[in-house]
């Protein structure tokens, strides 16, 4: 081996060490291929030719054997870096070497066992090895699918490439390449299914130093004989590396390539359009990309493909757009063939429209109307049995022919993507600008604001609109500094001018085409309509025709809410004399409109019946009170049959209008101003007579016949309507009526008073009957009897309902004490224990014992404490027990004092609940952190006052109530009515 200080051998002597590998070395042409320490093998090889293991054993070895010299190689000498490069791992005579006795075992091997896949794969990996370089695996992020789809195999053979280090150069090692590439073509003739051979060989074309002769024609012919011989269920595997290998090489080659894969399986076509649009292609083919993408939105359209991409069909269609906005010269056709084309598609629709008629107006062959195919053209179906669609040129890439754009957009966009219409319109303006043919994008721009349905698509177009404007004016106005010549100048300013106008004309147009487009979405949106009609402002003509475009284009049934309005406004409009009030106004004009608002069938009757009272209102604005009543009475006419359901929307409104309530609540204020007594009284007895009167009504024309004077008429209509209305609204009633009597007759009429309220609480429910037995009572304490007065407050104790009860009975005892004293009103606290609820019972307790105690029944007092006890937990009503504590104090003895405070322990036990519990804390928590504080001052009181009531060296404090011990007494009032626990006391089992 040379070593590093001698001469480095030039190219050509580098060269002379090729072909190592062919012809195929043997120990009769290289005598030290063997050496005596191989004999033995070579001998055992000899005796037993046909055994694998001997022959997989001996390759074994020799490979083990040359990875050992290789490792000592590197440790004792050096190879000169610039021989490495180019000879790589053939760099050092020991590698030279063991590539040919390697090649000699594996040929000897193979000329035995020509069909074993095991012996090919190792000796193509060992020449590849020596060959290509030494393979750098990449780290993959994830696991490799196992039948991944071409689009996700295609991005992953990207992402991880096969790399290489140090490889032969293809100059200098040529023969060795060849010889590595006649080794593949043997092994494939022996094994020409196993696809792992075929992309071993495959792989030598990606290496980035393989030679030209080889990665290219024999590359593509090496790809087509694997596809040709490999079956289809393996040749994906193939076209993940065929394709690859074609984007590679770019140009024609992947074209074709792609062309040929597409045929089978389209789900490549959007990758192959970027290809064809890609920047580093050379020549691009917009055209051809156009078509497929068009050919796909069509085909995603109808169902028939899903884009890997997920993709939606408009995507795909913007795609496309986007490929004919970037490339309109190369794709599109020009102003006049687009005209052309427009005709003729045109003509041909129409055709198409008048066969379909002929078609549907013959004769059917069979009863069910189904024509009978009896002969012609086959259809052509898909693999599932559907029809196949027509072909077009626009979808066939081959196809030279140009696309009509304006055509495409406007009958595979926006006749079906209604929702995007905004998109679809800019783009085939922007394809026009791109092309110079500013007028023809200006009718696009103005076409597509014309007929837009959202307001989000009208923004798009004006804006885009509005920009194309600006754009061109900028550049007008900077052709016009740098013009010289002097008629191109005057020209180039008339056309500025002409275009600023167009600009500032635009600007002003937006309130009017944004309205259009809201009013084109909904043309019944009576709001917008009114919008319309004020954007006018004094433009008295066009506010008229906006109006009768309005009424003629609203549908009444399906209109907005108050369509009414419009009517009465397009009314006002000739009353007034036009927006400024200038013209004369015109009345007959007004009466005409709201004429025929009469006949219109609103959704609801109310709007008719606003529709009959701004008449009226109207001809009294102008003294016509006659004509003002007529309207009225031809607006209230009742049909024969009256016994139609007010609320049943199957009906006309006109059918309905004679029950609103609205409509004749005008109609009686109207005859209630300009009309007699007996005219307004009949008009309210209408109202009655149809059953369509409210309590409102029946209390107006109360107080009307009041007001005249007829007192007697006026209580008939009460008891008219108390018998039409049940309660609660029966009770307004009966509130007015009973004090409207009472007023008026006072005590002169009282049997009849009575009479009234009876039969007002014959039916009053409880929860309203207080108000109405504090009158009657009244009513007897000032006209009648006390002693009858008494028994209604009685009456009424039991009736009321029981939040009221309380109070009722309050009231009871205060007139017995003002009528009967005091004494009288023990049975009614007795009875008001027994009636009212636990949680109102304590407080009648104290009053009651309050009471007692005036009346110097303290024993009694004493006992009604005791029974109060029991709905008072000492932490929830603390009140309660102070007040008897006091109580205790002022007026009780030891053994009292004793027995109270077992009373609170044993109800204190008795409500130690979780629920009593609980409540006590939420009281506890809403009294704070300083009502606590003073809660334990007074804890801390109430043990002071026990501790000086009771000493056990003293005895005890407390005396009878009317012995001398007044100043002890005080002295413990003074500290023990604050007390509000009284577990604090302790009383020990002898004071018991």
């Amino acid at each position: 081996m040379p070593s590093v200080a001698q001469k480095r051998p030039s190219i050509q002597e580098l060269s002379s060490y090729f072909p190592l590998t062919f012809p195929i070395p043997s120990p009769t042409t290289h005598p030290d291929l063997i050496t005596t320490n191989d004999l033995h093998r070579e001998e055992d090889l000899l005796r037993n030719p046909t055994s694998f293991r001997a022959w997989w054993a001996a390759i074994t070895a020799m490979r083990e054997s040359f990875v050992a010299q290789q490792k000592t190689e590197l440790l004792t000498s050096k190879i000169p870096e610039d021989i490495s490069i180019i000879l790589g791992p053939l760099a050092s005579p020991l590698a030279r070497l063991s590539l040919q006795r390697l090649t000699y075992i594996y040929e000897a091997a193979l000329s035995q066992f020509p069909n074993s896949f095991k012996l090919w794969k190792s000796y193509l990996m060992m020449r590849m090895s020596f060959t290509l370089g030494r393979v750098v695996p990449k780290k993959r992020a994830g696991g490799r699918k196992k039948f991944p789809e071409m689009k996700e195999a295609l991005e992953e053979e990207e992402e991880y490439p096969d790399e290489w280090e140090t490889p032969l150069d293809p100059v200098v090692g040529w023969e060795e390449w060849k010889s590595l590439i006649s080794v593949f073509e043997r092994g494939l003739m022996w094994l020409p299914k196993l696809p792992r051979l075929w992309l071993m060989y495959i792989s030598v074309f990606f290496h980035p130093q393989c030679p030209s002769p080889l990665s290219y024609t024999h590359a593509r012919r090496t790809f087509d004989r694997a596809l040709r011989t490999l079956p289809p269920s393996l040749h994906s595997r193939i076209w993940t590396k065929y394709l690859l290998w074609a984007e590679k090489k770019g140009g024609e080659t992947t074209v074709f390539v792609y062309r040929r894969y597409l045929a089978v399986d389209p789900s490549l076509t959007e990758r192959f359009t970027r290809l064809l649009l890609s920047p580093s292609n050379s020549a691009p083919r917009p055209l051809e990309a156009a078509k497929l993408l068009l050919s796909l939105a069509r085909k995603a359209a109808r169902g028939e493909y899903s884009s890997p991409e997920s993709k939606s069909p408009y995507q795909l269609l913007e795609d496309w757009i986007e490929v004919v906005e970037k490339y309109p010269e190369e794709v599109g056709l020009g102003v006049e063939e687009t005209i052309e084309s427009n005709v003729a598609i045109a003509k041909e629709d129409a055709e198409t429209e008048a066969s379909k008629a002929d078609h549907s107006a013959e004769n059917p062959a069979v009863k069910s109307g189904q024509l009978i195919r009896m002969a012609g053209p086959p259809v052509p179906v898909t693999a599932d049995g559907k029809p196949t669609a027509p072909y077009s040129e626009d979808e066939d890439p081959a196809s030279p022919k140009k696309f009509n754009v304006e055509s495409i957009i406007r009958k595979d966009g926006l006749a079906v993507y209604k929702d995007q219409a905004g998109r679809l319109w800019t783009g085939l303006a922007t394809y026009w600008i791109k092309r110079g043919e500013f007028d023809r994008a200006k009718d696009i721009f103005e076409q597509g604001t014309k007929s837009v349905l959202t307001i989000r698509d009208f923004t798009q177009i004006f804006d885009a609109y509005a920009e194309f404007d600006e754009t061109l004016i900028s550049a007008l106005m900077e052709a016009l500094e740098g013009e010289e010549d002097e008629d191109e100048l005057a020209e180039t300013e008339k056309e500025l001018d002409m275009r600023m106008k167009d600009f500032e004309a635009l600007t002003d147009r937006r309130p009017f085409l944004l309205n259009d487009v809201l009013i084109r979405r909904n043309p019944n949106d009576v709001q917008e309509w009114e919008k319309r009609v004020a954007l006018w402002g004094d433009n008295d003509e066009e506010v008229s025709k906006t109006y009768t475009r309005a009424l003629e284009t609203i549908t009444p049934r399906k209109a907005t809410p108050n369509l009414h309005r419009l009517y009465v406004n397009f009314a006002k409009f000739y009353e007034e004399g036009g927006v400024s009030g200038q013209a004369e106004p015109d009345l007959d004009s007004a009466r005409k409109i709201l004429e025929k608002a009469t006949k219109v069938n609103f959704r609801a009757v109310e709007d008719l019946a606003e529709i009959w009272c701004e008449w009226s209102e109207m001809e009294l604005r102008h003294d016509n009170y006659d004509e003002a009543i007529r309207v009225m009475q031809r607006a209230t006419a009742i049909p024969k049959n009256i016994r139609i359901n007010y609320h049943d929307h199957a009906l006309s409104a006109q059918a309905r209008l004679f029950k609103s309530i609205k409509l004749w609540s005008f109609y009686v204020d109207l005859e209630e101003s300009i009309g007699t007594v007996d005219s307004t009284k009949a008009v309210y007895d209408k109202i009655l007579e149809l059953r369509i009167a409210n309590a409102q009504i029946i209390v107006n024309y109360a107080a009307f016949l009041e007001e005249n004077h007829y007192f007697e008429d006026s209580f008939k209509v009460y008891e008219r309507g108390v018998e039409l209305f049940t309660f609660p609204v029966s009770f307004e009633i009966w509130n007015i009526y009973l004090s409207k009597f009472v007023k008026r007759y006072g005590g002169s009429k009282l049997e009849r008073a009575r009479d009234l309220f009876e039969q007002a609480l014959e039916k009053c429910p409880p929860k309203s009957c207080k108000p109405l037995f504090l009158m009657y009572a009244h009513l007897e304490e000032d006209f009648g009897l006390a002693k009858r007065s008494m028994a209604i407050y009685e009456r009424a104790t039991q009736v009321v309902a029981d939040e009221d009860k309380f109070e009722m009975f309050s009231i009871y005892i205060a007139k017995a004490t003002a009528n009967f004293g005091l004494p009288a009103t023990r049975p009614i606290y007795e009875r008001a224990l027994e009636f009212l609820p636990d949680r109102q019972t304590a407080e009648m307790c104290l009053r009651f014992a309050a009471l007692e105690r005036k009346l110097g029944e303290i024993d009694r007092a004493r006992a009604i404490y005791a029974h109060a006890s029991q709905f008072c937990d000492p932490r929830v009503n603390p009140q309660f027990w102070s007040e008897w504590n006091t109580f205790e104090i002022e007026t009780g003895s030891e053994d009292t004092f004793r027995e109270m405070l077992r009373i609170k322990r044993s109800v204190q036990a008795q409500f130690n609940t979780e629920a009593s519990y609980l409540a006590a804390q939420t009281i506890s928590a809403r009294q704070g952190t300083k009502k606590m504080e003073d809660s334990d001052d007074l804890q801390d009181a109430m043990a002071a006052a026990e501790k000086q009531a009771y000493n056990g060296a003293n005895g005890p404090a407390f005396v009878a109530a009317k012995t001398s011990g007044d100043k002890l007494a005080s002295s413990a009032r003074d500290v023990a009515p604050q007390a509000t626990n009284a577990d604090e006391i302790q009383i020990s089992d002898d004071e018991m």
